[in-house]
């Protein structure tokens, strides 16, 4: 009876069991289905190695689908398609991009979302078809590959048969001066002395120079204030004179008037009877030299007598 019991027991926890896992299976069902998806296409125009059909997509960060399908273009076999499958409530924009990016150094490739601004409407708006296509950016692997590619043509330009032979032909000038250079080095060596003898010259004569700023500038500005004060002092005293002078000939105006008038008209017949009495002195001055006798007596001088 016991092991009749224990059979029994065994047997109805493994129906519970299946039951449990009937209606989990059922919850799990009905919770996928009530899930809906958003299919889009991207469009790439690099390779895409590590990326697969399962790999993750990520916006900004976050999982939000996964890929579903990769295949050439079939137009233009340098693109791959990718055709991924999103949350329904993933906010795709007009302005959304996807790249290629990596999660860690030696993680699997995945698509990144990133972009699409607030005011921008939905891709899905804009796009009526099954899968609307998201623009693509350059991941950071392509620029890159994309710089190292420039950095490889411009070294080919830089590099090429014609610059080679110029750069040869430069060494070979430059191996010619250095040559010359060795033979004379007895000039140069007098050469280097000079140079030396004139910057010693030179900095003995800036020194002296900037001594004798540094004196005058010393004594100019010891010396120029008490200048300064002096300066102030006798233009004081000129505007003090100048006042003076403007108030004695406010005060003597009328006088100046009445000589300007009167006195300079009378100047003139004054000064021409003045000359007259000087040319007259003169007259009489010139008389007595020549003979004075007669113009004081009125008659020549006795001559003198002479022995025969």
């Amino acid at each position: 009876m016991e092991t009749k019991a224990n059979y029994v027991l065994i047997g109805a926890f493994t129906i519970v069991a299946g039951l449990a896992l009937l209606l989990f299976g059922l919850w799990a069902a009905k919770y996928s289905s009530d899930r809906t998806w958003q299919y889009y296409r991207v469009v790439f125009r690099e390779a895409v190695t590590g990326l697969s059909v399962g790999s993750p997509v990520q916006y900004n960060g976050i999982a939000v689908g996964s890929i579903t399908e990769l295949t050439l273009a079939p137009n233009d076999p340098r693109q791959v398609v990718a055709r991924i499958r999103l949350n329904s409530t993933t906010p795709i924009k007009v302005d959304t991009r996807a790249k290629l990016a990596i999660t860690s150094l030696t993680g699997p490739s995945i698509i990144q979302l990133s972009g699409g601004t607030p005011e921008s409407p939905a891709l899905t708006s804009v796009d009526k078809s099954d899968a609307p296509v998201i623009q693509t950016t350059p991941s950071a692997l392509q620029n890159i590959t994309d710089t190292a590619n420039r950095i490889v043509e411009r070294l080919d330009q830089v590099l090429s048969d014609r610059n080679v032979a110029s750069i040869s032909a430069t060494l070979q000038n430059l191996e010619k001066i250095s040559n010359s250079l060795n033979n004379q080095d007895e000039g140069v060596g007098a050469l280097l002395v000079s140079a030396r003898d004139a910057a010693r010259n030179l900095d003995r004569t800036l020194n002296t120079t900037n001594g004798a700023i540094e004196h005058l500038d010393k004594n100019l500005v010891q010396q120029l204030p008490p200048i300064l004060d002096k300066l102030d002092s006798t233009l004081t005293k000129l505007d003090a004179a100048a006042a003076n002078a403007n108030g004695i000939l406010g005060d003597n105006r009328a006088a100046i008037n009445s000589f300007a008038n009167d006195g300079l008209g009378q100047l003139g017949p004054t000064l021409n009877e003045l000359r007259g009495l000087i040319r007259d002195l003169r007259r009489v001055s010139d008389r007595l030299e020549n003979n004075p006798a007669r113009y004081l007596l009125g008659r020549d001088a006795p001559k003198e007598f002479e022995p025969k």
